[in-house]
């Protein structure tokens, strides 16, 4: 049994692993999809603690936004190609999310009396929310396992 069969020894031989997901731009994406699950669970918790019925609609959607980033972020550092395919569904449903929420707020602005991180197509967090799935799914395509 050698070094690699035991889960042992250089790691680099993992990188080559067809399906990988960390490994160049994936590891980017990990890093952003954690800012945004730290950002967005710690917002929504507050939001929904202490000020739910002002806005109970935004927080929530904010909360969902919040799981939709920890999972993405999860199935990218489990990798395999289960998790490659659930990211994927995750990216395109966290982009109709964007699009449907930000499309939503700027129709119908009564709707939400405070923003979530989807509002206005993620203006307040720099775009990164309708950027992220949109990169999310460019790498989860190109990564597929041959």
């Amino acid at each position: 049994m050698t070094a690699t069969e035991t889960g042992t020894g250089n790691e680099a031989g993992n990188a080559r692993k067809p399906g990988r997901l960390v490994q160049g731009p994936g590891v980017l994406l990990v890093w952003l999809y954690g800012v945004m699950s730290v950002g967005a669970v710690s917002r929504s918790i507050y939001q929904i603690a202490t000020e739910f019925d002002r806005a109970p609609l935004a927080y929530g959607l904010s909360a969902v936004a919040a799981v939709v980033y920890a999972f993405i972020t999860y199935t990218l550092v489990r990798g395999g190609e289960t998790a490659r395919r659930a990211a994927l569904v995750c990216c395109a449903a966290e982009l109709a999310g964007v699009l449907i929420v930000g499309t939503w707020t700027l129709v119908e602005p009564s709707a939400f009396p405070d923003a979530t991180v989807w509002s206005d197509y993620g203006y307040g967090y720099l775009f990164i929310p309708v950027l992220l799935p949109l990169s999310g799914i460019w790498w989860l395509r190109r990564s597929k396992a041959a």
